[in-house]
């Protein structure tokens, strides 16, 4: 796959899809780097399987929800590299549960985490990308995003709100040749999806037509498209990577 950018900055990758997406980049040979929030060990696994696999990364910390770590994180990639060509907003936290009993803290926590974060990474990458006039950026939507879930009021509000906002920086980005494009993946392989009993992975599969869970690198690959040269048309797309769940 073809990447004319050199860099990528992934948010939220010291683990599960962050992490994939992480490791795929640098395996086309951008230079990634990793964001977390805390567990610096998990990062820095991540760190070390991409070097030994002859790529390049560098570890970096924020809080992603606040705008200052956001402008400070920039600051360091831009005073390290000149610049940032591709940027994937992957960070985000679920706190689940019944509307009756989610408090205004659960609610805005998620919509902190999983929304804010991202218009604050989306604003600040395009004024960065602006001088260049070349960038792409991908934010990690999700299936709940769009059918909404039972349990799930705060985070099916945050990822809705990441698709349509990402279609809204489309339209902006498209003035200075920076395109935004969304991924929203349906049930993926991972740490968490490992934590459901086996009755409850029967009963999400039976609904899904391809009849498996999608793997973290079959998302990878998705972003990789979109922030690749291969997707240079391509802008305010919201690309579904769930087994034909939900078309």
């Amino acid at each position: 796959m073809k990447f004319t950018g050199t860099n990528v900055l992934v948010t939220g990758a010291s683990k599960g899809i962050g992490a994939q997406i992480a490791i795929q980049l640098a395996a086309y040979g951008l230079k990634v780097w990793i964001n977390y929030r805390s567990k610096p060990e998990l990062a820095d696994a991540v760190k070390d399987e991409i070097e030994a696999a002859g790529g390049n990364a560098a570890v970096i910390k924020a809080d992603v929800s606040i705008e200052s770590q956001w402008k400070e994180m920039l600051k360091t990639i831009k005073d390290s590299d000149g610049g940032l060509s591709y940027l994937v907003n992957n960070a985000g936290i679920t706190k689940d549960k019944l509307v009756i009993r989610m408090s205004v803290d659960d609610f805005d926590d998620v919509i902190n985490a999983n929304l804010k974060s991202t218009f604050i990474g989306c604003r600040d990458a395009l004024k960065m990308m602006s001088k260049a006039r070349f960038g792409s950026i991908v934010n990690i939507s999700s299936i709940i995003g769009e059918i909404g879930n039972a349990g799930q009021v705060n985070y099916s509000a945050s990822k809705g709100g990441t698709n349509t906002m990402t279609k809204a920086f489309a339209k902006e980005g498209a003035l200075r040749s920076i395109r935004f494009n969304a991924v929203t993946p349906g049930f993926i392989a991972t740490d968490m999806t490992d934590e459901l009993n086996d009755d409850v992975k029967d009963n999400y599969t039976k609904n899904i037509p391809l009849a498996r869970f999608g793997e973290a690198k079959e998302v990878a690959d998705a972003v990789a498209f979109l922030l690749s040269d291969h997707s240079s048309y391509i802008t305010g797309e919201i690309l579904k990577v769930n087994g034909g769940l939900y078309t």
